[in-house]
């Protein structure tokens, strides 16, 4: 019988994996994916957040608790279990180092980041060379992977672990860590959660998956049915404007629109339907696609000209181009008269003052709904340029709810032997919204407490044990 197994192979799993071998358990890693598309949702990240009261290598100035825990409560507008946010944000100080104990290289934020030069920690190569990073730790140290595993079924008694199901093979552990994502490739739960709108359109038909097609959220779904306590719903998740012509799955950051904030976003109607310059891009750039998913089709139109082209990270795939604005519409398929009569709007209650794309500036709108409150810059110089977007899911925040051990809970009590970490309860964190990053110290501040309080729990087991012989 195993130690420790953990049930996932992404960012969360193998921190969680390799702290419970360094304290001495003996651990298996389950991941459903094959060996070439391991890692999950975080082989598409970049970067960590993390807290640092002064400069460190390749992060700028400081960045202290409570400027940290306050971005956090902005995004989630206070829908947050404030113990928690803060564990992970203090541990975020001391993750690195042991993050570059594993192999993981960090190197100085490019241009084109999202202004996170300051907050964030960027993982040389990017979260696929984090992922290698870690298996090649994993393997040295003895771990045992297991690829194109997906857990199937868990058995619980008493609200403890005692096996896993990977088909009809049963797999006994002293303890477990679930760490295998969100539901977000289970379409038909992402449909059950959504329903049919005003539109009589079922949303999540048009939602494309930025992740990993294997996270289908399996286990939730039968831990919550099991009595699990669970946190946030089931609709909440990070949620990105991306190319309408990114793929069904995989499609990572470099499908993401990042011009929102430089230019207007309409919808199918020719519509403006939010604030585009409401707050620095890191801190919106996971709300717009949940406000896309509420307009009708579940698509919009980001527009801008050619006055900020350069101000913001060029997607994959070019934009359509129009010397006009008729030319526009027509090419994205929008009402010319409806598109004009909505950018004549914008043009005319625009306040240009100093325009300046890094910092809160004072160009916005007066005399208009929606308003813009930042960037605002009349759209006037050709030729313009215009994007299609979907909604593009990252990760559902559906979760189980756990304290500061990383144990499941059923019935407000914590599992003796059952532990979980990154997506798996990141709803804990993040009720609603998101902050560039945040995703990444949660999957590895909570991957490293699973994985020690499971070493804990399979020591804890054999001393049971011996006990019960005796």
């Amino acid at each position: 019988m195993v130690d420790v197994l953990v049930i996932g192979g992404g960012n969360a799993a193998l921190c969680a994996a390799l702290m419970a071998r360094e304290a001495g358990a003996s651990v298996m890693v389950l991941e459903a994916a094959p060996k070439e598309w391991r890692g999950g949702n975080s082989s598409h990240t970049r970067n960590i957040r993390a807290m640092h009261d002064e400069p460190q290598d390749v992060m700028l100035e400081s960045y202290h608790e409570e400027e940290y825990w306050q971005d956090v409560v902005k995004v989630t507008s206070g829908i947050t279990d404030e113990k928690l946010a803060r564990l992970v944000i203090r541990s975020s100080a001391n993750c690195r180092g042991w993050m570059t104990h594993h192999g993981v290289r960090f190197q100085a934020p490019l241009s084109g980041t999202l202004n996170l030069s300051r907050t964030n920690a960027f993982f040389m190569g990017g979260g696929k060379a984090l992922i290698n990073a870690y298996y090649r730790s994993a393997e040295k140290l003895g771990i045992e992977i297991r690829y194109e595993s997906p857990a199937s079924s868990i058995e619980i008694r008493n609200g403890e672990f005692v096996a896993a199901y990977v088909g009809d093979e049963r797999i006994e552990a002293k303890a477990c860590v679930l760490a295998a994502g969100g539901f977000e490739s289970n379409r038909e739960w992402l449909k059950e959660a959504w329903g049919m709108n005003q539109y009589g359109e079922y949303p999540a038909d048009n939602f494309l998956i930025r992740g990993s097609r294997y996270n289908e959220g399996v286990l939730l779904k039968q831990l919550i049915a099991m009595g699990a306590d669970s946190v946030s719903d089931a609709t909440q998740a990070h949620m990105v404007a991306v190319d309408a012509r990114a793929p069904l799955y995989d499609g990572g950051i470099c499908t993401r629109i990042d011009g929102v904030p430089f230019g207007i976003v309409v919808n199918k109607h020719a519509q403006r339907f939010s604030d585009e310059g409401e707050d620095f891009w890191p801190k919106r750039y996971a709300f717009w696609g949940r406000l896309v998913a509420h307009q009708p089709g579940q698509i919009g139109y980001c527009i801008i000209d050619s006055k900020v082209l350069g101000r913001f990270m060029p997607p994959v795939f070019p934009g359509e181009k129009a010397d006009s604005l008729d030319e526009m519409a027509t090419k994205l398929g929008l009402d010319s008269k409806a598109l004009q009569e909505t950018v004549k709007a914008y043009n005319a209650a625009c306040r240009v003052g100093n325009f300046n794309h890094t910092i809160l500036d004072d160009c916005h709108t007066e005399g208009i709904e929606p308003e813009k409150t930042h960037w605002a810059l009349p759209i006037d110089t050709g030729p313009f340029y215009g994007y299609a977007v979907r909604p593009g899911v990252t990760f559902t925040y559906l979760g189980l709810k756990t304290d500061d051990t990383a144990a499941v809970r059923f019935n407000n009590e914590a599992s003796k032997n059952l532990f979980v970490a990154g997506e798996m309860m990141a709803g804990n964190v993040l009720g609603k919204g998101y902050a560039a990053g945040i995703g990444m110290t949660i999957g590895t501040v909570f991957g490293r407490i699973a994985g020690t309080q499971a070493a804990q729990a399979a020591k804890q087991y054999g001393v049971e044990l011996a006990h019960a012989a005796a």
